[in-house]
């Protein structure tokens, strides 16, 4: 670890450890910031595109509509972050049918954990606060039964962890994160500070974001959940009322910086750039969830006015509204889903495929998967050429 680099005690100090090697020790969250006119523009522009996806949310006749297909980016897009390759339709194709070419091994269990992961953090969030307890409960499910189910999952580290490339050691790594007594008293007072109110929230969760991902308490993961608290809190706090934006999509597209900026905020003991860069994504990313929210009302009333004047089955009906969710459908997995026999689900697809609102991908006679392209382009923002199913 390049001690030298370190040269402000500001968020905290470089210090040897009793072990012999150099470590950051994170001081608390600051519970007061200086804000320049910058920050104070980027904040007022953020947290006007909050409300107003706060608000063009209310729309939907089911706001949970869209926590699914938000979900499933999220969690490509956080786990990709990490190195994984899985794309959105590989893993709508899982959950269409498990038996479409899609083990549920490697890359795309984890993508899948993340999903199962956020979800239930979500449904914890009735139960419990947003708290240590909450993050273990997530982290051990997102490390089940993939590459890092070995690191002690649900479990805060034990031993001295380091950040840096292959190879490296605690003396080459470029960060190494507080020793394991460190590490206890900074997540006790990042605890406390997920509770204050005393700076405005999405500053809170720039400085949130930063403060885990400094700490780095678990062995593996620690990217993945750091990225989960910021719609956990946002919810928590009311900001709101569904969990619609999440920012992994502006950190992928901006991955060089958003490394550097978290391990330059320990190193200057400025946190102005991050919260700018931050801030910056929350602005971005609200809009661009506002815009999806949007095509996906206007295709809503589209699809549903087609079908009046269709004059289809009210299984049909029902199919196209659950294609908002998963505009992946097999026939099989429609009986179960409507709680239908399988002519009748083949029946209500194939009215869906006259209406050009469904298409065949596979080619194949037997276990066919049908897309909705137009829905497909909605919500998640791709057609379907980049994911059509080989014949």
């Amino acid at each position: 670890m390049d001690v030298e680099a370190f040269t402000s005690d500001r968020l905290g100090a470089v210090r040897k450890t009793i072990d012999g090697h150099h470590a950051f020790h994170p001081g608390p969250v600051p519970r007061e910031v200086d804000y320049d006119a910058t920050t104070v523009n980027k904040l007022t522009e953020a947290t006007a595109a909050v409300h107003r996806l706060a608000g063009v949310s209310r729309l939907l006749p089911s706001p949970d509509i869209l926590m699914g297909p938000y979900v499933r980016i999220e969690a490509v897009l956080s786990s990709k972050i990490e190195g994984t390759q899985t794309s959105v339709g590989e893993l709508l194709l899982f959950e269409a049918d498990h038996d479409v070419n899609v083990p549920p091994e490697g890359d795309l269990r984890e993508v899948v954990n993340y999903t199962h992961a956020l979800d239930h953090a979500l449904r914890a969030l009735d139960r419990l606060p947003l708290s240590l307890r909450l993050i273990r409960e997530t982290h051990a499910i997102l490390m089940s039964g993939v590459r890092g189910e070995a690191m002690t999952p649900g479990e805060f580290r034990r031993t001295q962890n380091w950040i840096g490339p292959p190879g490296s050691t605690l003396t080459s790594a470029k960060f190494v994160p507080p020793p394991v007594d460190a590490m206890h008293e900074a997540l006790a007072d990042l605890e406390r500070f997920l509770h204050e109110h005393q700076l405005p929230n999405l500053v809170a969760l720039a400085l949130a974001h930063y403060q885990f991902e400094t700490i780095h308490p678990f062995l593996d993961g620690n990217g993945r959940i750091g990225r989960l608290l910021v719609p956990l809190a946002l919810c928590e706090r009311g900001v709101l009322e569904r969990p619609m934006l999440y920012l992994s999509a502006y950190f992928e597209r901006h991955r060089s910086q958003y490394y550097h900026l978290l391990f330059e905020t320990s190193a200057t003991g400025d946190p102005t750039p991050w919260i700018n860069f931050f801030l910056d994504g929350v602005a971005h990313q609200s809009r661009d969830a506002e815009e999806r929210t949007v095509r996906l009302v206007d295709l809503q009333r589209d699809i549903r006015e087609e079908l009046l004047t269709a004059r289809v089955t009210n299984t049909t009906v029902r199919l196209a509204e659950s294609l908002l969710d998963r505009p992946y459908v097999t026939a099989k997995r429609l009986t179960g889903q409507l709680n239908v026999t399988l002519p009748t689900a083949q029946k209500a697809i194939d009215a869906l495929v006259d209406q050009d609102i469904l298409t065949e991908v596979t080619g194949k006679k037997r276990n066919r998967v049908y897309l909705s392209p137009r829905i497909m382009d909605a919500v998640y923002g791709i057609g379907d050429e980049e994911h059509r199913v080989a014949p």
